[in-house]
């Protein structure tokens, strides 16, 4: 697998493209942002690492780039690997639409063992659970990782397929935004963060906004229900 390495700090990026090499993977290095973003979008990668302070074009902006571009880049998975370590940095590499953030100084181990689990993960699920789900006119396949409303393909990144999933598994039950934040993100958010909203708006963008029936509600005061009644 290929992995997309952009980071300005000299040692860091040798540090990494050669514990990744000897990992197994296939890497390139990018030492500023712009050339890391035209790397990500002209080329095929399975997964991106990026730092957030840059010359060039920020990591800001090259995971807003990767997640607004077409086609199966924006559904990159992408790792901030940053010293930016403030709690309101970290929430904006979610929101942007990052798959996971780390902090330097980092453990190449754990950085690694992150990688893998994006890697072999695509959609968390159980060998129990079912692999194909139909609400109304949508249809999500998971092993085929698709999903089409009225006949419809819906492109979505890594994190709207997995809220998707945990929604439709779990339709007719109103979810709070501290249980999507676990299940989806495997973490716990202060109740004033908004990342939950921010996801939910962007996957109703795609799934409910150019259809006429609405799948996704708002429940008052708790969270969020998908479900084919209003």
């Amino acid at each position: 697998m290929a992995i997309l390495v952009i980071e300005d700090d000299p040692k860091t990026g040798a540090y990494l493209k050669k514990g990744l090499r000897e990992s197994g993977y296939a890497v390139d290095l990018a030492r500023n942002g712009s050339d890391g973003l035209h790397m990500a979008l002209e080329n095929s990668y399975d997964l991106v690492v990026l730092d957030v302070m840059l010359p060039g074009t920020d990591g800001w902006k090259i995971m807003g780039a990767i997640r607004s571009s077409r086609g199966a880049h924006r559904d990159l998975p992408v790792i901030f690997l940053t010293a930016r370590d403030h709690v309101n940095d970290r929430i904006r590499g979610l929101e942007l639409g990052a798959d996971d953030y780390l902090v330097k100084p980092f453990s190449f181990t754990e950085l690694l063992l992150r990688i893998r689990t994006l890697l072999r993960r695509g959609v968390v699920r159980e060998a129990h659970e079912l692999d194909f789900f139909q609400v109304a006119d949508l249809q999500l396949d998971l092993l085929r990782r698709k999903v089409t409303r009225q006949g419809i393909d819906i492109v979505l990144t890594n994190k709207e397929f997995l809220l998707l999933h945990l929604l439709v598994k779990r339709q007719d039950e109103a979810l709070s935004r501290t249980v999507i934040a676990s299940e989806v993100w495997d973490m716990n958010f202060d109740s004033d963060t908004n990342v939950v909203d921010v996801a939910i708006k962007r996957l109703r963008a795609k799934i409910d906004n150019p259809f006429e029936r609405k799948l996704i509600h708002t429940v008052r005061s708790i969270g969020y229900m998908f479900s084919e009644n209003p």
